[in-house]
């Protein structure tokens, strides 16, 4: 493994939701949905770093401190997400371009988001999973981890 960022979409599910009352939180954490928490631990073994990818903020780090609930979502314009802008913006700013490797996980929507994001960068992208509806690509980000195999060589659509 040499010099991959993995990007691991945030989830719908936050802290909040069932605790109202806790204050800011860091990204990793703010975020509690089993799919999140599945892909941080892909991305914690397969990558050299990971970063999350928030409709609401873009790109941020794991220690990046959330405020409070939100609900934006890429599936729907009228939550005003992120722009494709801000996020080459961002690839920019925070050196994400700097990997040979990117490897994106989630669905149609992150994928896409991604692809925008790094359309001019001389990265290489990977979508490992690309395709699966949900519980499949669980189950094989899930299988994944225990045999040791990233699958980065599955690109997937958009890769």
């Amino acid at each position: 493994m040499r010099n991959v960022l993995i990007i691991v979409p945030c989830g719908k599910s936050k802290i909040w939701d069932k605790q109202p009352h806790r204050g800011p939180m860091a990204a990793s954490d703010a975020y509690t949905g089993a799919p999140f928490k599945l892909n941080r631990r892909y991305a914690e073994c397969f990558g050299d770093a990971w970063i999350v990818l928030s409709a609401k903020f873009g790109f941020v780090k794991p220690e990046f401190v959330i405020s409070g609930p939100y609900e934006v979502t890429f599936k729907n314009v009228r939550t005003h997400p992120i722009t494709t802008e801000c996020l080459q913006q961002q690839v920019g700013d925070l050196g994400l371009n700097r990997y040979a490797l990117v490897v994106g996980l989630g669905g149609a929507d992150y994928r896409k988001a991604i692809c925008d994001a790094f359309v001019v960068s001389p990265v290489h992208l990977a979508f490992p999973f690309a395709g699966l509806k949900i519980g499949k690509m669980m189950q094989a980000t899930k299988e994944a981890i225990e045999e040791g195999n990233p699958s980065f060589d599955r690109e997937g659509p958009g890769g």
